[in-house]
């Protein structure tokens, strides 16, 4: 059987429309894979901008927390000089005492002391809703006291722990450790200690 002319055009244009389709199809796999890689992209784009906001929320949590911890022990202080003047007899009475020694450092909430008869320190620490680890952070604060600060070694240290709101289970814990207890009521700091509490000398 021999191939005519119009036969080899026929193939040749079967060859060609096949071609054809093939290059349509790769140019429609080509837009979809440009159509995928675009909407990784502004799916990557949506990520990032969702990473940044929480992180943006983040920075702001934790700047409201700052906030309501220096609310807190401003709240705190008027009322605090207060007691710790008249009922402890303190005469040196400094919020915010940071001190840096080492490499390591140390803040004070509020730091009090006196002098003359009354040879003592007294160390708040403000908390607006103290928790478990709050006594302990207090406690080793008193156990590191006079490393920081030797000029006050001869004198008797104590603890007071100032809080906005406390579980009756956890006062009872703090009385236990040995450490004062203050709490608000009426807007102003006011000892929550029994009649004839004995604090513990640290």
């Amino acid at each position: 059987m021999s191939i005519t002319a119009e036969d080899v055009w026929a193939i040749l244009r079967e060859v060609a429309q096949s071609q054809k389709e093939t290059d349509l199809k790769f140019q429609e796999t080509d837009r979809q894979f440009k159509e995928t890689d675009r909407q990784f992209k502004e799916t990557d784009q949506k990520f990032r901008e969702t990473d940044r906001k929480l992180k943006e929320l983040g920075k702001q949590i934790g700047g409201l927390g700052e906030k309501f911890g220096s609310f807190t022990e401003g709240l705190a202080l008027p009322s605090m000089e207060k007691i710790l003047q008249q009922r402890f007899g303190m005469e040196i009475i400094s919020p915010s005492v940071r001190i840096s020694k080492g490499g390591e450092h140390l803040e004070i909430d509020v730091l009090a002391y006196a002098n003359g008869d009354i040879n003592q320190v007294y160390v708040v620490e403000v908390k607006s809703h103290p928790r478990e680890e709050s006594i302990v952070q207090i406690k080793t604060l008193l156990g590191r006291f006079r490393n920081y600060f030797p000029e006050h070694k001869d004198k008797t240290v104590y603890g007071i722990l100032a809080a906005v709101d406390i579980s009756a289970t956890l006062r009872e814990r703090a009385l236990r450790e040995g450490l004062c207890v203050a709490r608000i009521h009426d807007n102003v700091f006011e000892m929550d200690t029994p009649n004839g509490f004995q604090p513990k000398a640290f």
